[in-house]
């Protein structure tokens, strides 16, 4: 049998949900089960967020630069480490990336890259509109140090927090910084809603706006009337209640990705086996199970340790591809010294599905341990 990097993990809780939206007819994009989706967010983040369900993680990131009034050639900074969806909203908006390298202790955007080239940009008259760090594998960007940082330069700050609901810095929820962040409920995240996100805000302004522009745009008027134009962005009063039903569990799916983490670590401790770092103060969901391979000590890598795994039917898949070294970005600005690119060349990431049973997770340990010792 298949084991999956990570597929969705019902607890039993959403059928009962859903069976109430078809109960009630709310079949439609709105309703209740989508009013309580995005309070049970809203109050499981804390400190007075705004929530607003949406299609999907880029949606909400699509919105959330369009409401920080990014625009055609408008600069937008991000971490060259991310998903795809995290950084084409930039392109639907006509503006132009900057990307930037990690910090090889928490494997999330370097601040101080970031705060020397914001200090140059500000003394050259060219800062961006706006800055994206990712919270990568689950790990919460440094929020504090960025949030400074976007204050004292009048730059807008979005935070992809795709793969970090769970997740905290210090006190805080990740999920809860900057201007606005983004949530993702896709099928292979911690939580799903089987497609779906979300934006969350502080602003109440900027949460009207993103129900305004999710929903077509529409004036109010008894007639379909635009003053400018929006997209069909809100999420399913369906899938919102599987949300519901997920969220019961979300502290528990993260204690369990949590433990196959540990496991993991535990297990192929080896010199040249490197994983994902944790600093202290931060809590990761450990989203995947992601850790680094040196040839050089190990007499393997990445690419043939994750084909020997592919060979018994165990999914594995290498680090994001910087964004920087995708043709679609060639020439596109980089500040760093190539940490993501060292991490994309050894790096893979291991199933790591809260529905992964023990003795597939003793699979996985073999497999990888017979290439390792061999």
């Amino acid at each position: 049998m298949r084991i999956y990097l990570s597929r969705p993990h019902m607890s039993g809780h959403e059928q009962a949900r859903v069976a109430d939206a078809f109960a009630s007819n709310f079949v439609a994009p709105l309703g209740p089960q989508l009013d309580a989706f995005e309070e049970a967010v809203a109050a499981y983040l804390g400190g007075g967020v705004y929530c607003v369900g949406l299609s999907s993680g880029s949606a909400a990131l699509h919105l959330a630069l369009r409401i920080a009034g990014v625009g055609q050639g408008d600069e937008v900074w991000i971490s060259s480490m991310t998903f795809a969806g995290g950084i084409f909203p930039v392109n639907y908006l006509g503006a132009v990336p900057r990307f930037f390298d990690l910090d090889p202790a928490s494997w999330t955007v370097d601040t101080d890259v970031l705060a020397a080239e914001l200090a140059k940009a500000s003394r050259e008259n060219r800062l961006p509109k706006a800055i994206v760090p990712t919270d990568l594998y689950g790990q919460s960007a440094d929020l504090d140090r960025l949030e400074i940082l976007a204050a004292q330069y009048g730059v807008r700050l979005v935070v992809d927090s795709a793969e970090s609901l769970g997740a905290s810095i210090g006190s805080r929820k990740a999920g809860t910084g900057g201007d606005a962040a983004i949530l993702s409920f896709n099928g292979n995240k911690i939580i799903t809603t089987s497609g779906g996100g979300m934006l969350v805000t502080r602003h109440k302004g900027w949460a009207d706006q993103a129900r305004h522009l999710a929903t077509q745009a529409r004036d109010p008027a008894p007639h379909y009337e635009h003053s400018t134009y929006g997209y069909n962005y809100r999420l399913s009063n369906i899938c919102a209640a599987i949300g519901l039903g997920q969220m019961q569990v979300l502290d528990d799916r993260v204690a369990r990705r949590r433990k196959v983490f540990a496991r993991y670590k535990a297990a192929l401790a080896r010199p040249g086996v490197s994983f994902m770092p944790e600093p202290e103060g931060r809590f990761s969901t450990r989203w995947l199970g992601a850790l680094t391979i040196d040839p050089a000590q190990t007499g393997t890598d990445r690419e043939a340790i994750r084909l020997a795994l592919l060979g018994r039917q165990i999914e594995a898949r290498p680090l994001w591809k910087p964004m920087h070294m995708q043709p679609l970005y060639e020439g596109a600005p980089y500040h760093g010294s190539g940490v993501d690119e060292g991490l994309f060349a050894h790096g893979l990431c291991l199933p790591s599905g809260s529905d992964m049973s023990d003795a597939e997770q003793g699979e996985v340990i073999e497999h990888v341990l017979a290439m390792l010792d061999g």
